[in-house]
């Protein structure tokens, strides 16, 4: 039947009942987990006869649609030979301060669910019980009332007519999209080598619902190749949604440009694309929600926001939901993530997929179940996904808040509590840097209760300015730090480092596998892409890569003489650095000197890169030079790009780092750049937590160093150098500058269009 419309119980409610604004001033973020531990509480008081989290599903004709509505309810309770409808919510309200009508989207839940019941068991009538519970108390307020069918057939009706203009204009956009999805052809003339192969793969692995590693070389087209097939199998009802994840401003800007492709051969597709908050943010003093336009009376004017956009635009992107946000005077950042919830494609960055302090919470198991992630430039989610798993506190942030606030003696304790156990550690600590295999369980026993004072003083402040800001700040990255011990495991070690008067304790993800595998396990299908995703082994390791997924790894397009590879043997390492300055210069020269146009030479630190542009200024000063600094803004980056001309009449040397802003995503097309340098092999700088990488897989056995430092320094080597040919038409030099380039196990991870070198 092609008239269902499939929703689940509470966003239908949401929908209709949502009102009012975006609340304002401090909110708790700790409400989820005790909210969870209220209802359990609750819950295991249900006699034998009861039964808690019952699932209902049903389906119900209203107009020209068929209603497909499911759901859980907390409890269905026997008592007194009635049965009763119980929706249980935890509050941070005193009990005292809840009236019986504050809430109507509550009781939508339960009365849908009650009719449910009714319907199925032919009840005449059926009891709801709405139960709050104190978060911190415990103290419970019960509202109970006696619903007739009737009632509850009346009030089904008055939702569902709510909820049609919404359900209709999604269910006829969904139909349109199949059709024109069905009909879509590949948005280019032809398939580039290897293409039509990654897109099969990328179709297969979604259409069998299996997980998919793709090493694509620059030119594979990936963006083109991984959206495509997506959507394709979306006519085919193979998927619901797509997310497309990317943690860069120019990769983001290509999905939508694949998009945009399609959307012009006749595609009708709903692509929203999340912007950070503070990009997109109207007040210039960034968002603080209280007295704002954008947020005050939003849940008033989203619906009507969503169905505007919804009817006129395809792609949703920043400048886009900007104009409709400031339209209905809504706030661009919540209208963007409302929107994402029924999209049929998502750009986003990862950190809305994987991280567990910002990931989509409303985003349902159901949903997740028909919905792929593209996971872009995938080498890159490694060392995001050990940042976003890991959690670090500062012994100095409480020692302020005990000088601050002096007049909350019960913040103040707390604070003291924590500092002492800080000393405590560090009294434990044989080294100003220790390494513990545990989780700091002492540590994070008494965070709640800090946490629990820190919320009442920000509720109701006494102070404000710095020393809010500063409570504000400590409070976050505390609630960061118990959530992150909540996810503590084998994975993880714990390091203490001191140094003066400060001492830093964080939890450190090092392997983030696990992790990663339970975040994406309930969807669909992954697929991971790079063009540097290799070797392919060590990124399915670390990525979280289940035996039966598929991988694969396709030969460049572009042929190999495209690229003239050499190497110079000669040693960068830290201890010759000084002895290495002048060959370095030299060689850039000369080879430079042989055709005139536009070069890279990306450098391991800007400290050597200081010296090298320093010593090639002062010998070849007629040479035109750019150089990368330090902080450079959006404006900076393109003004140093826009250096590189097409057609050049005279030869620039662009000095950057090697794995910075200019060394991944740049794609600088035909003749405006000629050549790259790459000076050394790209080591991550040699630390405390690249150490304890190194330490912890060669105690499983696997090779600790190529974890640590070689593999992640060969990708900034390979990305680098992936700057040269963007195009069939494109050709040029590769200069290698390291003797460790011609060692085989550095000569293994070089691409085969590299390995036909010439040594110099």
């Amino acid at each position: 039947m092609d008239n269902i419309v499939h929703t689940s119980v509470r966003p239908l409610v949401e929908y209709v009942f949502r009102s009012g604004s975006i609340t304002s001033g401090f909110q708790s973020t700790s409400t989820m987990t005790e909210g969870t531990k209220a209802h359990q509480y609750i819950q295991s008081q249900y006699k034998d006869t009861d039964k808690k989290e019952v699932f209902f599903q049903q389906r119900i004709p209203f107009r020209d649609l068929i209603f497909d509505i499911e759901g859980r309810c907390d409890g269905l309770l026997f008592q007194d030979n009635k049965v009763v409808i119980e929706e249980i919510k935890s509050t941070q309200q005193h009990i005292e301060e809840i009236d019986k009508e504050d809430k109507p989207v509550h009781w939508a839940q339960a009365k849908v669910y009650a009719y449910m019941h009714a319907s199925k068991h032919k009840l005449t009538d059926i009891d709801i019980q709405l139960t709050y519970i104190q978060v911190d108390t415990y103290e419970q307020l019960h509202f109970k009332d006696t619903y007739s069918f009737d009632e509850l057939e009346a009030f089904l009706n008055d939702l569902l007519e709510g909820f049609y203009p919404y359900a209709i204009l999604l269910h006829h956009h969904q139909a349109n999209r199949n059709k024109s999805a069905q009909a879509l052809t590949f948005p280019f003339p032809t398939f580039r080598d290897g293409q039509r192969y990654f897109a099969g793969a990328v179709y297969k692995s979604i259409k069998e619902k299996s997980d998919l590693f793709a090493n694509a070389p620059t030119g594979t087209g990936k963006t083109i190749s991984t959206i495509f097939p997506a959507i394709k199998a979306m006519g085919e009802n193979h998927l619901s949604q797509l997310y497309y994840l990317t943690a860069k401003t120019v990769t983001r800007q290509l999905a939508e440009e694949a998009l945009t492709s399609m959307i012009k051969q006749g595609l009708e597709v709903k692509a929203v694309t999340i912007t950070a908050k503070d990009k997109i943010c109207f007040k210039e003093d960034g968002c603080t929600k209280e007295h704002c336009p954008f947020t005050e009376g939003y849940f008033d004017r989203i619906n009507e926001t969503i169905i505007d956009i919804f009817s006129n635009e395809s792609l949703l992107n920043q400048p886009v939901i900007e104009s409709y946000a400031k339209k209905h005077k809504v706030c661009p950042f919540e209208l963007s993530l409302d929107l994402a919830y029924t999209a049929d494609a998502v750009i986003c960055d990862y950190n809305y997929i994987f991280d567990p302090r910002v990931s989509l919470k409303r985003l349902s198991n159901e949903q997740k179940k028909h919905t792929a992630l593209l996971i872009d430039e995938a080498h890159n989610l490694v060392d995001r996904a050990q940042t976003m798993f890991s959690a670090e506190l500062l012994k100095s942030s409480f020692v302020r808040i005990i000088s601050m606030y002096k007049h909350n003696k019960d913040l103040v304790e707390e604070a003291a509590a924590i500092k002492e156990a800080f000393s405590t550690l560090e009294k434990q600590a044989e080294t100003k840097q220790e390494v513990f295999t545990s989780a700091p369980s002492t540590l994070l026993s008494i965070l709640p209760t800090f946490i629990k004072a820190a919320e009442e003083e920000l509720i109701n402040p006494k102070i404000e300015g710095e020393e809010f800001e500063h409570l504000l700040e400590t409070y976050f990255s505390t609630n960061a730090f118990i959530k992150i011990g909540q996810l503590y495991n084998e994975s993880y070690v714990t390091y203490l480092e001191q140094w003066r008067q400060e001492i830093v304790i964080k939890m450190f993800c090092v392997n983030p596998s696990v992790l990663l595998k339970r975040a994406g396990k309930d969807y669909q299908s992954k697929t991971y892409f790079s063009a540097t995703l290799t070797p392919l082994d060590y990124y399915k390791d670390m990525l979280g890569a289940k035996e039966e997924d598929y991988q694969l790894a396709i030969p460049s397009p572009f042929a190999s003489d495209h690229t003239q590879t050499f190497i110079k043997p000669i040693s960068t390492r830290y201890r010759d650095r000084d002895n290495s300055i002048d060959q370095i210069v030299q060689t850039i020269r000369e080879l430079t000197n042989q055709k005139i146009g536009n070069y890279f030479v990306f450098l391991p630190s800007y400290d050597y890169m200081y010296r090298i542009y320093d010593a090639f200024q002062d010998q070849y000063p007629d040479v035109e030079t750019i150089l990368q600094r330090q902080d450079m803004s959006e404006k900076d980056r393109a003004a140093y790009l826009d250096h590189f001309n097409t057609d050049p009449q005279n030869t620039l040397i662009g000095f950057a780092v090697l794995g910075g802003i200019f060394s991944e995503g740049i794609d600088l097309k035909g003749n405006r750049l000629s050549g790259v340098f790459i000076i050394g092999v790209g080591f991550p700088q040699i630390g405390l937590e690249r150490n304890i990488i190194k330490d912890y897989f060669t105690n499983v056995n696997k090779n600790g160093f190529d974890y640590a430092y070689r593999y992640p320094g060969m990708n900034k080597v390979l990305q680098a150098g992936g700057r040269l040919i963007r195009t069939e038409m494109d050709k040029g030099i590769i200069v290698l500058i390291d003797d460790r380039f011609l060692q085989a196990s550095y000569k293994i991870l070089l691409p085969p269009e590299w390995r036909d070198y010439t040594v110099l």
